[in-house]
């Protein structure tokens, strides 16, 4: 689906409510499918993905962590780690060092939310904004929200527009668009945490494959020094599989994106996963506890090995490494991001 043809769709009257906001605006949920059987539920607030059915051998097994109520995704907001469950993150994904920015001269400086730091675009970043829904089909989603001009520091009134379609081929494919009113920065990224032996369970065992062998060398805060390093005979070298780790939150950088650039397997379903994307980098982080506090869908008590993140963006505090991909977006330019997620059974 191309971005000029959003407006001519209209939405599905299958919509059902998902919850309603303090404010009183409505959330809706909307579940979209393929023939084979794969469908995925997506919510308004933070065009989130709350659920994602896969085939497998057994019957269907839900791969993504998420929340049974909105009110449980309001509040996981102020856990002691948010987990940004299935929800889309900007202004800008990762972190920005001390908040701080310059284009042109100018200086910005951007919610601190994270200690001194902006993470995950601030305060109150994309994953709790409620969406509105522009349309839908059997298969396919797109929803779009308006950032204005000096929301959470960032310059620019931005209109982003993000679609999920599940193809034939058993892919999820999200796209995203975006303009601005003015020069900013901009790095968006789907924040789905996964697990294909399901969403009840841990990932230890399962493989994981990344496509590549350097990483960002960061800081005690992840804030990154600047520096690449290869993950030559490290913890972090994953170029053939292996289990996932117990813990990581690292930037891997992708050296080609015309060939997958991350896999995970579970060997207990069957299922693999496969990441491609046109983006610079996917950041792995392994997480999703909810510290005992909110309980995940179906009952889950999701744990620090819950499931398995593969955030594909541009490198973090770009903005501040001018040797780095840059994360600026024009006046009147066009941002797209692909990144699709295939399912097989092995």
């Amino acid at each position: 689906m191309e971005k000029n043809q959003i407006s001519h769709f209209v939405v599905s009257e299958n919509a059902k409510l998902f919850g309603i906001m303090p404010d009183d605006t409505e959330v809706s949920c909307h579940t979209i499918a393929n023939q084979r059987g794969m469908e995925a539920t997506v919510i308004s607030y933070g065009a989130t993905i709350t659920s994602l059915r896969i085939p497998a051998k057994g019957g269907k097994v839900d791969v993504v962590l998420g929340f049974d109520a909105l009110q449980d995704y309001i509040d996981s907001y102020q856990l002691p780690s948010a987990p940004y469950f299935g929800a889309i993150i900007g202004r800008y994904s990762g972190r920005i060092r001390k908040g701080k920015f310059t284009i042109d001269g100018q200086k910005y400086h951007t919610s601190s939310n994270h200690g001194e730091h902006t993470l995950h675009g601030g305060f109150e970043g994309f994953g709790q904004k409620v969406w509105q829904v522009e349309s839908v089909s059997a298969n396919a989603i797109t929803l779009s929200h308006t950032s204005h001009d000096g929301e959470e520091g960032f310059p620019g009134e931005l209109n982003v527009h993000i679609s999920y379609t599940i193809t034939e081929d058993n892919r999820l494919v999200v796209q995203y668009w975006a303009t601005s009113t003015k020069d900013t920065v901009l790095n968006l990224t789907q924040h789905s945490y996964f697990n294909l032996d399901g969403h009840t369970q841990t990932i230890e065992k399962q493989q994981l494959f990344i496509n590549s062998n350097k990483v960002l060398e960061t800081k005690p805060d992840s804030i990154p020094t600047g520096l690449i390093l290869k993950v030559d005979n490290c913890p972090f070298d994953f170029t053939s599989p292996k289990s996932c780790p117990t813990s990581i939150d690292t930037t891997f950088i992708i050296q080609d994106n015309t060939v997958p650039v991350a896999s995970l397997t579970s060997e207990k379903t069957g299922l693999k996963m496969t990441v491609c994307t046109n983006q610079p980098s996917v950041h792995i982080y392994v997480g999703g506890n909810c510290f005992g506090q909110i309980e995940g869908k179906e009952g889950a008590d999701y744990h620090p090995l819950s499931g398995i993140c593969f955030e594909a963006q541009h490198y973090p505090d770009a903005p501040n490494h001018p040797h780095f991909p840059s994360t600026l977006l024009k006046k009147g330019d066009e941002y797209h991001q692909k990144t699709s997620f295939k399912f097989e059974q092995l």
